[in-house]
């Protein structure tokens, strides 16, 4: 006896299933939002018009082994109102089903991060090509250092190290937040105290890591 998916259950939240096709080894899903009038932020006027239509191809999870390219009507609008500064404004999504620009859908993103998390680059990426979620090994490990980065604004490690703002004549200490990958700060001096007062000022640092240098 052959059993039928549900239409509903294959569409994220907010979406409705127009069509589905089977072509090959993969399943293409034509979506369209469920809100009449789209998710616009900025917009003067209650009731904007479409002005035009443009399409999305995000990809989501696999569907029955096989690949799932999800293909989304998205909306441009107008902005009738004289005191708007944009007159056209894009439709946007839910952000925790898909990101501004996004190329996959935040269920798929949080799959492929905990792949990158567990397995690293280049095995991820031939796991997730076996699991019909083809990604590449430098986007594995892109995602999890946004991921990181996004989880929360507040620091929790960080790194010290020698900086030259002349060198040979004058030098300062880099602060680095080690989950953020990237510069905090810039102190002015070396001192010991120097660091010790900026560690004052940020409660939430846990760990520190520092050079073999002394101080």
């Amino acid at each position: 006896m052959r059993h039928r998916i549900p239409h509903a259950s294959l569409a994220p939240d907010g979406f409705s299933v127009d069509e589905v096709k089977v072509v090959a080894d993969s399943v293409q899903i034509l979506l369209r939002s469920r809100h009449p009038l789209g998710k616009i932020s900025g917009l003067r006027t209650s009731e904007p018009r479409v002005q035009s239509r443009y399409v999305r191809r995000p990809a989501d999870l696999p569907l029955s082994g096989r690949r799932v390219k999800l293909t989304i009507v998205a909306r441009r609008f107008w902005c009738d109102s004289v005191l708007c500064g944009r007159r056209v404004f894009c439709e946007q999504f839910d952000g925790g089903v898909l990101a501004r620009y996004g190329r996959r859908t935040q269920r798929l993103e949080t799959v492929v991060h905990h792949l990158g998390l567990a397995l690293g680059g280049r095995t991820a990426a031939a796991f997730a090509n076996r699991l019909m979620m083809p990604v590449g090994n430098d986007t594995l490990l892109r995602v999890v250092r946004r991921r990181i980065a996004d989880q929360s604004d507040k620091l929790t490690v960080i790194g010290f190290d020698d900086f030259a703002f002349r060198r040979g004549q004058t030098y300062g200490t880099i602060a680095c937040g080690l989950e953020r990958r990237r510069p905090v700060t810039l102190l002015p001096d070396r001192a010991p105290d120097t660091s010790r007062l900026w560690l004052a000022q940020h409660q939430s640092i846990s760990i520190v890591a520092r050079d073999r240098g002394r101080g």
